[in-house]
């Protein structure tokens, strides 16, 4: 009895916002029970790959769910979620994403989620895909939650896992652009090249759940 009242505890704690969040101008991406929200890229509705249940957004069939991403755009933010990958599963976080293109990854700078074991010198899980590492490694195994905080402000950008920064940068700084021209990307002509654009989630390369999809816009300074 006591396990089931902690868990309904935590079922009830997530996907939900409090009110001093709310002040803050935080926004759920994630209700918990629908799909509300997102849409595969270039197309309408979410295929039954994904699925919610128990509060958990879920890549359950890899082989028809595909990207999703907002409807909503974003320029400026700071956005929080916890994910959960499978053994030998994949995923990433997009940003700036655009609504055309082949990929979701052509337009859309993208945090790595990946288990570590499939390559553990590659582009690990907390990554900006090919362009800004981490000396260290804060991830939990396969089949735990982790959580990220991505921030993507024009004084700075950041990606913290599990609490732990990995990297900041300047978005569109000669630094960014400097690796940008040395990494696959550089052949993509539209690759962060919006200044608003999709959330997007890769949905095509393993079983990865999500829950507390949370984003809180940012203001510029004037």
């Amino acid at each position: 009895m006591i396990t089931l009242l902690a868990a309904t505890a935590v079922l009830q704690g997530m996907n939900m916002l409090t009110p001093a969040e709310k002040r803050k101008g935080w926004e759920l991406l994630f209700d918990g029970q629908t799909t509300k929200g997102w849409h595969n890229f270039k197309a309408e509705g979410v295929r039954p790959g994904w699925t919610v249940s128990d509060g958990i957004l879920k890549v359950a069939d890899p082989g028809n769910a595909g990207d999703i991403v907002t409807d909503k755009k974003f320029e400026w933010f700071e956005l929080e979620l916890d994910w959960n990958v499978s053994k030998g599963g994949n995923s990433g976080i997009m940003f700036h994403v655009a609504d055309d293109g082949d990929a979701t990854w052509h337009s859309g700078p993208e945090i790595q989620i990946m288990d570590k074991d499939v390559d553990p010198h590659g582009q690990l899980a907390g990554y900006l895909y090919e362009l800004y590492s981490s000396p260290v490694d804060s991830t939990n195994p396969p089949g735990q939650w982790n959580h990220f905080r991505i921030v993507i402000a024009p004084d700075k950008c950041a990606t913290y896992v599990n609490g732990v920064k990995y990297y900041e940068y300047v978005l569109n700084s000669p630094d960014f652009w400097d690796r940008v021209k040395k990494s696959k990307f550089a052949s993509m002509p539209n690759f962060s090249k919006l200044a608003s654009g999709s959330i997007a989630i890769q949905g095509d390369h393993g079983v990865v759940s999500f829950r507390n999809i949370k984003i809180r816009p940012i203001k510029p300074k004037k």
